[in-house]
C-alpha cells in the first residue's frame, strides 16, 4: 500500500512508532468510551437519570474526538517525518489530563453525595 504523503518514505522504525503511538490513542479513547457506556448501562443507580445520562454522552463524545485527534496527529507527524521536519508539538496530554480529572472529580463528589 502506498500513502500518497509528500516527501520520502522515512525509517521504519520511526512509521511503527508513529502507528504505536495511534494505537495508544486509540485504546484511550476507548477506555473513555467503555467508561461512557459502563456507566450508562451498569450504574443505574448512580445520580439522577439525565446526570448519568449527560456525563456518559460527554465521556462517549470525548471518546470519539480523541479518536479523530489520534489520526490528525499520526498525520502529521508522519508528514513531518517525510518532509524531515520538527515533530510537531502537543499540548493535547495535558488536555486529556485536565478533562479526565474533572471527570473523576465529578464522579467523586456525586458518589459522595449520593450515599
Amino acid at each position: 500500500m502506498k500513502i500518497t504523503l509528500p516527501g520520502e518514505a522515512p525509517d521504519y522504525r520511526f512509521s511503527l512508532a508513529n502507528e504505536r503511538t495511534f494505537l495508544a490513542w486509540i485504546r484511550t479513547a476507548l477506555g473513555f468510551l467503555a467508561a461512557g457506556v459502563g456507566l450508562d448501562q451498569l450504574a443505574p443507580d448512580f445520580a439522577t437519570p439525565a446526570i448519568r445520562e449527560l456525563l456518559a454522552l460527554l465521556l462517549c463524545l470525548f471518546a470519539g474526538v480523541l479518536a479523530l485527534y489520534g489520526w490528525l496527529r499520526w498525520l502529521r507527524v508522519e508528514k513531518a517525518m517525510r518532509l524531515k521536519e520538527d515533530l510537531p508539538y502537543t499540548r493535547s496530554l495535558l488536555l486529556v489530563s485536565a478533562i479526565l480529572t474533572c471527570v473523576a472529580t465529578v464522579v467523586m463528589v456525586l458518589v459522595f453525595y449520593a450515599g
